[in-house]
């Protein structure tokens, strides 16, 4: 095999008093309940205005581990992307038009027996084999997008001639609830693989653990649905997305700040009786505010 988821008011004193000689006799079980204050609800919205351009640096680290017939190989990745968001329109439903585009990558691969490939699209000014297309990407709008506000995908339009196979399934935003939700309420959100001809329902389960200071803290784990009993869809449905880790979300400013999500997964008999898959990745993001030059350059050109 290849290597590329929270007193009474008394009428009267006589009345006060016969109720205070009967006091000590009360269990406290006995006494009414105080009311509960209800749970402070939170909009998670996405919130954004035209003209903004919003910047986020994503790191993926995976690395894949395969023994067969007693043969061990690892293929090691490490890619940084900085990403954009190119707002160009809201309209009076609070859906949001952008622009993908990538600015920059730093790519690093790495397989057992093979010299590593390293890309950085600041410093290399030619892409080695296999990297023509990354290297092309960069700097232009990839995809036009149209979300609601909680981040359903309802429009895109791919630039590429030849988009990835699997970019409908690309997560781009992260969903969040149309209702207003607490902290320790939940939503979910399906999704299907197609992996030799089996379809496999999943969904990944969102859950706010809490809110500080306007920031709300999501976990999110993926579950699969559809029983897999076959190792060799398993081994390819690991690397799919089966993810787990957790969101920070500025509910205020309506937009991710950061998230990490995780997979670390093993899988036995994938391709024989003593073969083994191990695959461990890890995704992040950090959102990059504006820096002051860019802030000034803004300010100066909208007055």
């Amino acid at each position: 095999m290849s290597l590329r988821q929270v007193c009474p008011r008394y009428r009267c004193v006589c009345l006060a008093m016969c109720f205070a000689g009967f006091a000590s006799f009360i269990r406290a079980d006995d006494a009414p309940a105080p009311a509960q204050p209800e749970a402070t609800k939170y909009a998670l919205k996405y919130k954004f205005k035209p003209g903004e351009v919003v910047r986020s640096q994503i790191w993926h680290r995976g690395n894949l581990e395969t023994t067969i017939e007693g043969t061990t190989q690892t293929a090691e990745t490490v890619s940084g992307t900085v990403k954009i968001w190119r707002i160009t329109g809201v309209d009076a439903q609070s859906q949001i038009s952008f622009e993908y585009a990538i600015e920059s990558v730093d790519m690093r691969q790495k397989v057992s027996g093979h010299q590593e490939i390293t890309y950085n699209s600041q410093t290399d000014k030619k892409p080695p084999p296999g990297y023509e297309m990354v290297a092309d990407s960069v700097g232009k709008t990839l995809t036009i997008f149209t979300m609601e506000p909680n981040g359903k995908i309802v429009k895109r339009l791919d630039k590429r001639s030849n988009p990835p196979p699997d970019a409908q399934n690309n997560q781009m935003t992260v969903p969040l609830p149309k209702e207003a939700v607490a902290v320790g309420e939940s939503w979910n959100v399906p999704n299907q693989f197609t992996i030799d001809s089996k379809l496999i329902d999943t969904r990944q389960h969102y859950t706010l653990k809490k809110v500080s200071n306007g920031i709300g803290t999501i976990e999110v784990a993926t579950q699969v649905l559809t029983p897999v009993n076959n190792p060799k869809i398993e081994s390819k449905l690991v690397q799919l997305g089966l993810t787990e880790g957790t969101i920070r979300f500025d509910i205020d400013a309506g937009r991710v700040l950061s998230q990490q999500l995780d997979v670390d997964k093993r899988v036995l008999g994938f391709n024989g009786d003593n073969s083994s898959l191990h695959y461990l990745s890890r995704v992040t993001e950090e959102y990059l505010p504006p820096s002051p030059k860019t802030a000034a350059a803004k300010s100066k050109t909208s007055k």
